[in-house]
């Protein structure tokens, strides 16, 4: 299923999971990127705009961005927020 990327955790130079709004609304975030994945995304976000804060439902920290990227995602993202 295709979702749009909202925000990561991590650096902006290498982000470490995405946070990813799913078709039913749910954000969550993804599996740990490998590096070959959060290359092309980290051009992305340095391209953003200034990076601004945000806190998931569990508590846990991410970097918003606008929904400007999609990506395909299945089963494996690890948390609800």
């Amino acid at each position: 299923m295709e979702a749009d990327v909202v925000g990561y955790t991590g650096s902006t130079a290498r982000p470490q999971a995405l946070a990813v709004r799913l078709p039913d609304g749910r954000t969550a975030l993804t599996q740990s990127l490998k590096a070959p994945l959060a290359a092309p995304v980290a051009v992305h976000f340095a391209a953003s705009g200034p990076p601004r804060s945000a806190l998931t439902r569990a508590g846990e920290t991410y970097t918003t961005v606008a929904p400007r990227l999609v990506v395909e995602v299945d089963g494996g993202c690890r948390s609800s927020m």
